[in-house]
């Protein structure tokens, strides 16, 4: 099982990243995925989610409105779309797989995200 994610990086306040999430090593389409992150000195939070076939997605609060998470199942790619970002936004950002509510691996190394003006 191996997840890679990328594009993150250094962005003013108001800009916009799209995060990938590359996926192997297991049957991608079968799987809900999420993204989650970890701020400086807090605990690591959940984002979004999505279902396995694309067709649910929830968000968490803080982001609603900002962010949209999507999937890929023909490139096993999970994307993460955050618009309007805000400081409160720059963390590590990490995706898991998860089945019937069991994550699969461990996490990754996960890709930086820092907003400041």
């Amino acid at each position: 099982v191996q997840l890679v994610e990328s594009g993150g990086g250094f962005m003013q306040p108001g800009g916009s990243l799209r995060l990938s999430c590359a996926a192997s090593g297991f049957t991608f389409s079968m799987y809900d995925m999420s993204w989650y992150r970890q701020a400086p000195g807090k605990e690591r939070e959940l984002v979004a989610s999505i279902t396995s076939t694309g067709g649910s997605t929830n968000y968490a609060d803080s982001v609603k409105g900002r962010f949209t998470i999507s999937r890929d199942n023909a490139k096993n790619t999970v994307y993460l779309q955050m618009n309007s970002l805000e400081p409160a936004d720059t963390a590590v950002y990490y995706c898991r797989a998860a089945r019937f509510g069991v994550m699969l691996g461990s996490w990754g190394q996960g890709t930086q995200v820092a907003v400041s003006s």
